[in-house]
């Protein structure tokens, strides 16, 4: 399977403007078991309340029976089981949503597809949410840049509720000029 997504890397990293058609057949039984074993076992039951280790009881009929709901377009993600957490350094709570263990498959399995075609258009300095970069590497780049080059101000901005306010109509016609994968687009469409 990461030789399939290795290869659609290198087509969109070699042809920017490449639009991607057929996708939906990357979510199958191998890709999926993949993703299955990469989710961490230690984490909060969605609002269906199986955890990773009750899904692997019966993990080949589980998948298969994903696949199947996927390939026949029946597959329904379940709502998020809604919990808070506390934020960082005060005592106000963050609202958190836990997807059911196979909703997080399924999300495990669109983001490798994701990233193996946008990945190669983030610019070196972007590092949020991406593969092998972290807040930590953000520090390390701006320790750099702030030693080393002719720095006057910095500026600190957080954009507040940024993901609760995102233009879903915008990031659909984004998604729309690499991937034209009318099955793949039914999972990735952002709908409030």
């Amino acid at each position: 399977m990461e030789t399939k997504l290795a290869r659609i890397a290198e087509i969109a990293k070699q042809r920017p403007k490449e639009e991607f058609t057929s996708l939906y057949h990357l979510m199958n039984p191998m890709m999926l078991k993949e993703c299955h074993c990469q989710l961490a076992g230690n984490k909060s039951a969605g609002i269906d309340g199986v955890t990773k280790r009750e899904y692997s009881a019966d993990l080949d009929s589980n998948i298969e029976g994903l696949v199947q709901r996927l390939r026949t377009h029946s597959y329904k993600p379940k709502p998020a089981k809604r919990t808070y957490i506390p934020k960082a350094g005060g005592k106000e709570m963050r609202p958190l949503g836990i997807p059911a263990h196979e909703d997080k498959i399924v999300q495990m399995g669109l983001s490798k597809i994701l990233t193996a075609i946008y990945e190669q258009d983030f610019l070196p300095v972007s590092y949020g949410f991406r593969p092998g970069r972290g807040c930590h590497d953000a520090l390390r780049e701006l320790n750099k840049t702030i030693v080393e080059g002719k720095i006057n101000y910095v500026v600190d901005a957080d954009i507040k509720g940024f993901f609760n306010n995102i233009n879903h109509e915008w990031m659909n016609k984004f998604v729309a000029l690499r991937i034209i994968s009318a099955s793949l687009s039914l999972f990735i469409g952002f709908n409030k």
